[in-house]
């Protein structure tokens, strides 16, 4: 490791340290650069690219001038850093297809337990999608875009930020994987039709409040299209 990479990683691992033992928290703002480079006993270059890091992974935000949103401020919401984090890796192809599913299947069937458990199910924007669904004139590619987006409507819908936030992440894979299967399927209007009963039965099972028939049917969903456009070798 470079000293340059030292010096950036020090400053991270300053931070976290001060995040994990309360001295910082969410609305915090940073000590300013000259600061943290005096204190930690490196360049002020180190210390920009350092935070350069926590902008993208989504822990801070930066602002200039001298007003109350200058500096750099802890986020309390940080979920679109570890989307962004996980569609890099995607990109770049670093997770297999099987993990992919397998994280899928686990996921999902905890978010449509979360959503059927819920007071008041929240369907309302899948419903919106799957209705988008139902257009006969959609191209293989336009329609599985929107089952993703009901998909990720769901998530959303469970109120569990961390789960919405790695399946914004892993979107990009599940498209583009769903697309792949796409060209192997011979007859694509029936496998649309039978996608569009699922998601169905999947929506009417959540708004009915039963949660272990809802696990089945997504359970159900993931692995059948998987099968049948012949993309995993293996779906727990």
């Amino acid at each position: 490791m470079s000293e340059a990479t030292r010096a950036w990683r020090t400053v991270l691992e300053s931070i976290e340290a001060d995040l994990l033992d309360g001295r910082l928290g969410p609305g915090d703002r940073l000590p300013s650069e000259r600061d943290l480079s005096a204190s930690l006993g490196v360049g002020r270059s180190s210390v920009r690219e350092a935070l350069r890091v926590l902008e993208v992974m989504g822990l801070i935000r930066t602002g200039t001038g001298s007003g109350p949103n200058a500096g750099a401020i802890i986020t309390a919401t940080p979920q679109g850093g570890l989307s962004a984090v996980l569609r890099l890796q995607v990109a770049a192809h670093g997770f297999p297809l099987d993990d992919v599913v397998a994280t899928r299947l686990v996921l999902e069937t905890a978010v449509v337990a979360a959503v059927a458990q819920a007071s008041d199910p929240a369907t309302r924007d899948a419903r919106v999608v799957l209705e988008a669904m139902e257009q006969t004139d959609l191209t293989p590619a336009e329609f599985l875009a929107l089952d993703a987006q009901l998909h990720l409507a769901l998530a959303e819908a469970s109120g569990n930020q961390v789960i919405a936030a790695t399946m914004t992440g892993l979107r990009t894979a599940i498209e583009s994987y769903v697309q792949q299967g796409a060209e192997k399927i011979p007859d694509w209007d029936a496998t649309a039709a039978r996608l569009r009963a699922e998601h169905r039965a999947l929506l009417d099972a959540v708004d009915a409040r039963d949660a272990a028939l809802a696990r089945t049917l997504v359970h159900a969903h993931i692995t059948g299209y998987y099968a049948e456009a012949g993309l995993a070798r293996t779906a727990v």
